[in-house]
Order: structure tokens, then C-alpha cells, then sequence
């Protein structure tokens, strides 16, 4: 395996293990003032923060196995509804609304590793909330025909990282890989692997849309 291969992979175990370390953490801190607590009431909001911690876990992890890994078995294809909530996990309870413009028919797998990832960077940057939507069609009737994806976000304030836009929109090579960046290289990954291309354009400070389109099969 070439070291490009295992920094990549390093990279993404990384960003996995940042994104997990503070509900695992949180949940560990739980179970430690539980042993401690005495009080009825303050065992209830124990087990209500442990609760709370156990659910935020669960749900980052079915999205990174969808995103970074083989998850929705053997075959092409990944239900949609899968995805749709792969992303409503991660986006918990922040102040962001998720506009699902897709479809009930099942998604091939690159084009849910692209929906996901391209998800994972915006929800990032939508730090005061926001609107996410996410569309994803076939490009003519033929099966063979192609995917376009799209995803466009809007929001009063978005602080989408530098490093990921140069790469989303000029390449992984554009800027250097990082933890932070690795989901913005699989993309591209993803969509080279596929003989596709990705897209992104600032329509306004406050408006961002970015997708991409899967070739052949996708």
C-alpha cells in the first residue's frame, strides 16, 4: 500500500475519532457522577445526559460507516431513506434545516459516499444553522445514464473551511490533507474512481452550492 494510501486512511480514522471522542467522552463522564450521585433528581438528569450521549454515538457512527465505509451490505445500491438519515443524525439538534429533494429509489453506493461526505463539510459549516439541500437524479432514462448530485446551502453566516473549498473546487491536490479536509478528498476521490467530475460556486456570501456529476454507472 503506498503512504499516500495510509496517510489518507490515517486521516480519515482521525476525523472519525475527533467527532466521536466528545459524546463517547461525555458518556463516560456520565456513567462516572452516576456511581457518585445520590440525589433522585440529579440521577435522572444522569441518565438523561447518558441517554442523550449513547444516541449522538450511535448516530455518528451508522453515518461514518455509510460515509467512509462499505455499510448497506453487499449489493450497488443503499436504500435513500438510509442516507436521509445518516444526515438527520448528524445534524442532531443544531438549528439546521434538511430539505430532502430525493427520491424513494434506492442510491448507488459512490453517489451516497458523495451525498455524505459533501453533507458531513456543510453541516460543519453551518456553525449559526441554516438550510441544507440535498438533490441527487439519474441523467437520462438509460440505468447506465449517470447521477447528478447537488447540495446548496444557505445561511446568515457560513464558515466553510478554505482548505476544503480549494480542494472541492480545484482538486485533492489544491490544498494539503488533513483531517479536517479527508472527506473533501474522498469526494474527489470518489467521483474520479467514477469518471466524474465536482462542482462548487458561491452564488453570495450567504448562498453555496457544490455537487457533482458520476458517469456510467455512478
Amino acid at each position: 500500500m503506498s503512504d499516500d494510501r495510509v496517510d489518507f486512511a490515517s486521516m480519515l480514522a482521525s476525523r472519525l475519532c475527533h467527532d466521536l471522542l466528545s459524546p463517547v467522552g461525555a458518556f463516560a463522564n456520565g456513567l462516572e457522577l452516576l456511581a457518585d450521585e445520590k440525589d433522585p433528581a440529579m440521577r435522572e438528569r444522569c441518565f438523561e445526559l447518558l441517554e442523550q450521549s449513547a444516541r449522538t454515538s450511535a448516530n455518528k457512527l451508522k453515518f461514518f460507516r455509510l460515509a467512509f465505509g462499505s455499510a448497506g451490505g453487499f449489493g450497488e445500491l443503499v436504500p435513500a431513506d438510509e442516507a436521509k438519515s445518516a444526515i438527520q443524525g448528524i445534524i442532531g439538534d443544531r438549528a439546521i434545516e434538511l430539505n430532502w429533494m430525493i427520491g424513494t429509489d434506492p442510491l448507488p453506493k459512490p453517489a451516497v459516499k458523495i451525498i455524505l461526505n459533501l453533507s458531513l463539510l456543510l453541516v460543519d459549516a453551518l456553525v449559526r444553522g441554516g438550510r441544507l439541500d440535498v438533490g441527487c437524479e439519474k441523467q437520462g432514462a438509460d440505468k447506465d445514464g449517470g447521477i447528478e448530485i447537488a447540495l446548496h446551502v444557505e445561511a446568515e453566516r457560513m464558515f466553510l473551511d478554505a482548505d476544503v473549498e480549494r480542494i472541492l473546487a480545484e482538486g485533492e491536490g489544491a490544498s494539503p490533507m488533513t483531517s479536517r479536509t479527508a472527506p473533501a478528498v474522498l469526494v474527489q476521490a470518489v467521483a474520479r474512481q467514477n469518471d466524474g467530475t465536482v462542482m462548487l460556486a458561491r452564488e453570495t456570501p450567504t448562498s453555496l452550492l457544490v455537487g457533482a456529476v458520476l458517469r456510467g454507472r455512478g
